[in-house]
């Protein structure tokens, strides 16, 4: 990236990726090591996982809007944010105390997400209100890009603290990696606090930021078309774990490395995000995102395939790391230039809160399917329902080209 570049970006973008970097170590230990920890450790099936994992990504979508129009009530979006980093800090302890109970562990990771709910719709409005609207893509890829070395480090630190605790399968190894987890988690806290800027714009006319202002949002063609869009696209993709479990069941690796797929993912996520950000600016952020999508149906089949050793491994890591290099940050960075300031971080819970609620949906029916009908049938459904959503996504945003980036 140009020195002019890095400049027009200005340091809140940076300062707010740093944050992400050092509370996706923290995540992503916990993340890498669920899974395993869940179906092998606790015996949980295909479809009680399901369940679990639709709880940690969509079941607290509501908050997100909640966080979204308090932040922008009060206008204070840094400190909405800083609530859900310390919700999601303090629930990693809460991992601890659960034990082996699933119904705790259930609600401990209800209460991780919550923090999340609430954090991501302030954090992602205050990049769109820290860098120029033609620039919305690469500040987005650089965010994701500094995320995603957070989301590289996380698994390989879960690893370590597995290995020093002499337990890659008892439930010690896993309270230390909680425990680390929690700590590195404040320290993300910390950074948010001392280094990122709110932005306080002038209080505006009475009656701007409303729940009536909130719902007309939708009466915009482009915010409802982009809704849809964005519920279609989480109906049509299941969770990281399952994929993870797939290749974990088709290879036969060791519980210890486990946590290692994820680094694979989040390798290519990591040199790409940044590159495909500014992709999206110069070539259109809409075939972009379609083309992530392209990469996750290559997944699903390369599921299905009878390919198996190292050319699997770095062909569905690096395809996946591809995904959400080109998905990620780039539907926020269209979502955008939709919103009126005033609204942004609301209109931003709005779109994510959609998304989250049907991958919600899309987790649980991935579980039963496997659960009943077998894990090839059910990733074949679930290429099946991308190619579709990929196709339904074009028709409802291509319209919004001719106006939009």
């Amino acid at each position: 990236m140009s020195k002019k570049s890095f400049a027009l970006l200005g340091g809140n973008v940076f300062a707010l990726g740093t944050v992400s970097l050092v509370t996706d170590i923290s995540s992503e230990m916990v993340t890498a090591v669920l899974p395993v920890y869940l179906v092998l450790g606790l015996h949980l099936g295909p479809a009680a996982y399901g369940v679990v994992d639709g709880l940690y990504t969509g079941a607290t979508a509501l908050l997100r809007l909640v966080g979204g129009y308090v932040a922008d009530r009060v206008r204070r979006r840094k400190a909405v944010a800083g609530l859900g980093y310390a919700m999601s800090a303090v629930a990693k302890l809460g991992l601890v105390a659960a034990g082996s109970s699933a119904t705790a562990i259930g609600v401990v990771l209800t209460a991780d997400r919550t923090g999340k709910g609430l954090r991501t719709a302030p954090r992602d409005a205050l990049i769109t209100l820290s860098a120029p609207e033609h620039m919305l893509g690469r500040a987005f890829g650089v965010h994701r890009a500094m995320d995603s070395v957070g989301a590289f480090l996380g698994p390989l630190a879960a690893v370590g603290v597995l290995a020093v605790a002499g337990s890659a399968t008892g439930t010690e190894g896993f309270d230390a990696v909680f425990v680390t987890s929690f700590c590195i988690a404040a320290a993300g806290v910390l950074l948010l606090a001392l280094f990122v800027r709110d932005h306080r714009a002038p209080k505006p006319p009475s009656g701007t930021v409303s729940l009536r202002a909130a719902a007309g949002l939708l009466r915009g063609a482009g915010v409802r078309r982009l809704l849809i869009a964005a519920c279609v696209l989480g109906l049509a993709t299941i969770g990281d774990g399952f994929v993870y479990l797939l290749l974990q069941a088709k290879e036969d690796i060791a519980t210890g490395w486990f946590p290692l797929l994820a680094v694979g993912t989040n390798l290519g996520y990591l040199l790409l995000a940044a590159p495909l950000g500014a992709l999206a600016d110069r070539l259109g952020r809409l075939p972009v995102m379609l083309a992530g999508y392209g990469a996750l149906i290559a997944v699903y089949l390369l599921l299905l395939s009878p390919l198996t050793g190292w050319a699997l491994f770095a062909l569905t890591l690096g395809l996946y790391g591809v995904f959400y290099a080109a998905t990620d940050g780039v539907l926020m960075a269209l979502a955008g230039p939709l919103l009126p300031e005033a609204l942004r971080t609301t209109g931003i819970a709005i779109v994510q809160s959609g998304q989250a609620l049907a991958y919600f949906v899309s987790s649980v029916l991935f579980g039963l399917s496997w659960q009943f009908w077998g894990a090839t049938a059910a990733i074949a459904i679930a290429a099946g329902t991308v190619l579709v959503a990929v196709a339904a996504t074009f028709v409802l945003l291509a319209p919004l080209r001719k106006a939009r980036p």
